[in-house]
């Protein structure tokens, strides 16, 4: 499991542990942690040119000290004082000791410097910091040609949502230190982090109180449902699908494909397109309804391509077991219903879903995608998956760290696409895993379906639920690498 601590928790640990430790030793680790990454990136450190953007916070003490190690390698190393006055003294003395040169970041030439570089290290602005980079700062940011490295996270962006409000440092890769910061998982700040680096120094850092995580293979094969000797296809879980209509009816196709390769024992179908996936999956159990009378499941999945058919959302609410709801159902769902549910509810909105259901734009949720996935789950009493460039789960309360998904790929942007991960997470419910595990191995298995599926090239939808059973086997075999 990969997780992230918001900046209050990593501040803490870090008082605490500097307590026990030499004054100045854990900014020395962090540096030397920095200065490994960054000779790593170069390849060739003599000669190579450095130019560090050093703010006033410790970040900058970690680029200087960083720098300094640089340029006792023979790195030609220039740093940049965004705020002379204010900038850490002893990495200050360090770099200059190491031969490296010290310039106000005021100087004409400063951007010229800043374009020439090998390498520039950012170290404007720590994990504390709010809002936009200033002028000046954006403008030596802006003129980087060469690789550019953050320091903790890139600098304007928000450690705690990944909100960037203003101009931000738009990193090749980030170093890290102690733990991941949620903005560095969440876009829109992941798109600016670039490559992940954690160094170690040394925090105590409990996993409950991360306000993020992201599940690694093992942590989906520990998951993923796995039948037995004993096993039949009732005890391995029946989902129930409600998808579908005259104009939709490959919504319930999809929606079935991916249901079938979710792990429950048996998919049963009620809708008009009965006939449609009949022929596609004759395996189905298909009725001609209501759900109430379909007979026994573990789960339903309701609402791709329903269009304005609110008939069967009665009666699969009314359901005493675990609901997905997608798509049109999220639009004719009655919310007072959904949260009087005494059963788990998960409901799978995009971002202009999301921005309906909570009355903003679908530009606010995307800039607020942790914020917003979070309500949304607070305000519904349910399990919340949101979809999009991040996506995000999130539980009905606080009694547990929302999660990322870490797979995926632009090319999932397709039509029918959210059809199959319906399906697929509710199959995994009927099989028998909690809603927030449910929702967080569905999208992942999703995610890396779609990678496999498209190699770089564009796909469908059938692709991606024609790719599961390899993303599943993916998963196992390599659940220890």
């Amino acid at each position: 499991m990969r997780f992230a601590h918001d900046v209050e928790t990593v501040r803490f640990a870090e008082r605490q542990l500097m307590a026990r430790l030499p004054e100045g030793a854990l900014m020395q680790r962090a540096a030397a942690g920095l200065a490994a990454a960054c000779a790593d990136l170069l390849g060739k450190t003599y000669g190579a040119r450095v130019t560090l953007l050093v703010g006033s916070g410790d970040n900058g003490g970690d680029a200087l000290y960083a720098g300094a190690r640089l340029a006792r390698r023979g790195a030609g190393v220039t740093a940049l004082l965004l705020s002379p006055d204010r900038a850490h003294p002893g990495g200050l003395a360090a770099l200059r000791a190491a031969g490296g040169t010290v310039l106000d970041a005021q100087v004409e030439n400063a951007t010229e410097l800043v374009g020439r570089a090998d390498l520039v290290v950012d170290g404007i602005v720590g994990i504390g910091g709010k809002g936009g980079l200033r002028p000046r700062a954006a403008e030596l940011a802006d003129a980087a040609r060469g690789l550019v490295v953050a320091v903790d996270l890139p600098s304007g962006v928000d450690a705690d949502t990944g909100e960037v409000r203003g101009e931000a440092v738009r990193a090749d890769a980030t170093v890290t230190f102690g733990t991941y910061k949620p903005g560095l998982l969440v876009d829109p700040a992941r798109a600016y982090a670039g490559a992940l680096r954690l160094v170690d120094i040394g925090l105590e850092l409990n996993e409950t109180d991360a306000q993020l995580e992201a599940l690694q293979y093992a942590d989906v094969a520990a998951l993923l449902p796995e039948p037995s000797g004993e096993s039949d296809k009732y005890r391995r879980g029946v989902v129930g699908v409600v998808a579908g209509s005259a104009r939709y009816p490959g919504a319930a196709v999809l929606a079935v494909a991916g249901a079938l390769h979710g792990g429950a024992g048996a998919v049963r179908y009620v809708g008009p397109a009965a006939d449609s996936v009949l022929a596609r999956f004759p395996e189905t159990l298909v009725s001609a309804g209501p759900p109430a009378k379909a007979g026994r499941v573990q789960a339903w999945a309701i609402g791709p391509g329903l269009g304005d058919d609110a008939s069967g959302l009665h009666d699969v609410l009314a359901s005493d077991v675990p609901v997905l709801i997608d798509a049109d159902g999220l639009r004719l769902a009655d919310p007072a219903t959904v949260r009087a549910r005494t059963a788990p509810t998960v409901l799978t909105p995009h971002a202009g879903e999301a921005a309906a259901l909570l009355g903003v734009t679908r530009e606010e949720v995307e800039a607020e995608r942790l914020t917003s996935v979070r309500e949304l789950a607070s305000r519904y009493a349910a399990t919340v998956l949101l979809k999009g460039s991040t996506t995000l789960v999130a539980p009905p309360d606080d009694t547990h760290p929302a999660r990322v998904n870490p797979t995926g790929t632009a090319w999932l942007a397709t039509a029918g696409s959210g059809d199959v991960l319906s399906g697929l997470t509710g199959s995994l419910l009927a099989a028998g895993l909690d809603p927030l595990d449910a929702a967080s191995v569905g999208a992942h298995l999703h995610g890396l379906a779609a990678r496999h599926a498209a190699d770089g090239a564009p796909i469908s939808a059938q692709d991606v639920a024609g790719a599961l059973r390899g993303a599943w086997r993916d998963v196992t075999e390599n659940r220890f690498a």
